[in-house]
């Protein structure tokens, strides 16, 4: 068994998922406008793809624009795998290719926890790809639990004029019922560029923590020393 057998029942069944569908799950996503760079390619290849209409097409000439934009935006510091083996637990029906896989570390040679965005994309039928995808976020959740990091994980099915976009959270797959298209590229754009807000907030937070954790144990260490040295003044 591999990521494209699954449905969403089959999934939801081997997983104990909880499905949710709510109705604007990235209403609070603020658009961003896009690099002159991708609004050219865009214009460029948009009509032609659409024309071709092959998942290759739509895939090669508007989905990975899109997507490298992404990293473009986020000063090239972010993963951006294509066509990826990402076998992550077989024996549950983990493993396969992924077409695009987003992370939070630049490396470019190993996918490497924590994994973000898994991208699927599909000629023309959205809902036959929310399993597949599905399946793909439940395997980066486990990659990501193995170096014990538990954020949400995010994912997209989309034809290229078309993007669909779950979120899993624990053991709910959240499927969001609106629908982008590409003439909306900025608010696209705005939603997946989210994904990283989130971590960098939670990186903020752990930070904090371990800054309060240390000034707490220096505080501590401080209190005790001073009550040794009272108890020495005293008996001398």
């Amino acid at each position: 068994m591999a990521y494209s057998e699954f449905t969403l029942p089959r999934l939801r069944e081997a997983f104990s998922l909880i499905l949710e569908e709510p109705a604007h799950l990235f209403a609070e996503c603020q658009p961003v406008q896009p690099s002159h760079h991708l609004h050219t390619t865009l214009s460029e290849n948009l009509s032609l793809a659409l024309s071709i209409n092959t998942e290759k097409a739509r895939s090669e000439l508007v989905i990975a624009p899109v997507l490298l934009e992404i990293r473009r935006q986020m000063k090239f510091q972010i993963g951006f795998f294509s066509g990826t083996e990402f076998n992550i637990a077989p024996a549950e029906g983990l493993t396969g290719f992924c077409d695009y896989i987003l992370t939070a570390t630049k490396d470019s040679y190993e996918v490497r926890s924590p994994v973000l965005t898994l991208v699927e994309a599909k000629n023309e039928n959205i809902k036959a790809g929310l399993g597949q995808c599905g399946a793909e976020m439940v395997a980066a959740q486990q990659l990501n639990a193995r170096s014990d990091l538990h954020q949400p994980v995010y994912g997209c099915v989309t034809t290229g004029s078309e993007w669909k976009f779950l979120r899993l959270v624990d053991r709910t797959l959240e499927i969001d019922q609106h629908e982008y298209f590409i003439n909306e590229v900025p608010r696209i754009l705005g939603v997946l560029l989210s994904v990283f807000d989130v971590v960098k907030c939670a990186d903020r937070t752990t930070k904090t923590d371990s800054q309060v954790s240390t000034l707490r144990s220096s505080i501590a260490a401080a209190l005790i020393l001073n009550q040794a040295l009272t108890a020495y003044h005293t008996i001398t």
